[in-house]
């Protein structure tokens, strides 16, 4: 029986990195959620379709086909992981990840990304909606600020000039959206282990998953 490790959380708690470790220390397959609903915020942004177009944002990822491969996403064989990383696509991906037909063609392509393999998963809805009967499910969270903080830095490093309270609002934002959205809300579920990462650095929390991951 194949190995399912779920983790959900709010934007910049830091899924993403704990993910990718934990995908190579434990050897699972990584499947970045996030990533693909950028995917196609990026693909809207090139077809120049409004967010309001649900039937044509729909009608674009059912025509999408989104890979990813040695740690890098790809849209319809486009390397497009710096490209879906811009201000231009965090701007639009929340309420683009809001339309119910278009979570459901994304959730049916997570599944199936999955199949057979050892797989870990982060996002919104992992825990509730696409793997309710994960092996492990996680909830990672942290302050707002501190959340702003980690975000504000990387955008730094990748010489992204946006200003913390720039980046702080719209995370804000994106965490009302995302646990007000119809379907696939952001929801902490009783049989979740809860980690709050404020005061933790990467390492520790990846220690205390892997800790349970591996008994």
């Amino acid at each position: 029986m194949s190995k399912i490790v779920a983790i959900d959380g709010p934007a910049g708690s830091g899924k993403g990195t704990v993910a990718k470790i934990l995908a190579q220390e434990c050897n699972l397959t990584y499947i970045d959620t996030g990533a693909m609903y950028r995917a196609i915020a990026y693909a809207s942004l090139q077809n120049n379709i409004d967010i309001s177009e649900e039937e044509k944002i729909v009608e674009l990822a059912k025509n999408s086909k989104i890979d990813f491969i040695d740690g890098k996403t790809y849209l319809n064989g486009k390397d497009i992981s710096k490209e879906i990383r811009t201000m231009e696509v965090t701007r639009i991906v929340s309420p683009i990840s809001s339309i119910v037909k278009l979570r459901e063609i994304l959730v049916d392509m997570q599944r199936e990304m999955a199949g057979n393999l050892d797989v870990i998963m982060e996002g919104r809805d992992i825990t509730t909606v696409v793997f309710p009967n994960a092996t492990y499910k996680f909830y990672l969270d942290a302050t707002l600020d501190e959340r702003a903080n980690r975000r504000y830095k990387e955008n730094k490093e990748k010489g992204m000039e946006v200003t913390l309270d720039e980046i702080k609002e719209n995370i804000s934002k994106r965490d009302y959206n995302d646990m007000h959205k119809e379907v696939g809300s952001l929801t902490r579920t009783e049989d979740a282990i809860y980690i709050d990462s404020t005061n933790l650095t990467i390492d520790e929390v990846v220690e205390k998953m892997k800790n349970i991951i591996e008994v």
